[in-house]
């Protein structure tokens, strides 16, 4: 739990250092977050493989959605859910480990999973376009081909 709660303030951290480029991420977020429909809510769920993401990466414009962000590699290892251009392009509600930690903040740049954890992803899908996904652990993206693309259409 101790680790789970780290993980969530590195990426609190990680969100606050790019408030400095806030103009880039979706101003309106508030608004757009207040308005959708949460009872209409699509949940997703990504698995963090081994050296792959596993899962539906499409989502549509307008569309709430909780994105299940689950480590399921054999491998032990942690991974990272690193998409800087897909978190300016949604308006996010917040960030959540069920039982243990809350965090509600729009300037993600990337969520780290640990071995057999998950994190939840809430947010309302925006701006069309495709956008990468990679994972930043020593190797992951470069040697093992960790990455793929996500699309809001």
């Amino acid at each position: 739990m101790k680790n789970t709660l780290l993980t969530l303030l590195a990426a609190s951290a990680l969100s606050v250092s790019s408030m400095a480029q806030a103009e880039d991420y979706v101003t309106n977020y508030q608004e757009i977050v207040k308005a959708a429909n949460w009872d209409n809510m699509k949940t997703v769920t990504i698995e963090l493989k081994d050296y792959e993401y596993g899962g539906n990466l499409v989502f549509e414009q307008g569309q709430p959605y909780k994105v299940e962000i689950k480590n399921v590699s054999k491998d032990d290892k942690k991974h990272y859910f690193t998409a800087p251009e897909f978190f300016k392009n949604i308006a996010t509600r917040k960030a959540q480990v069920n039982g243990q930690a809350e965090i509600k903040t729009h300037y993600f740049t990337a969520l780290e999973v640990l071995p057999g954890g998950q994190l939840d992803l809430y947010f309302v899908a925006q701006n069309r376009g495709e956008y990468p996904l990679y994972c930043t652990v020593k190797d992951h993206r470069d040697k093992e081909g960790m990455e793929d693309t996500i699309v809001i259409k």
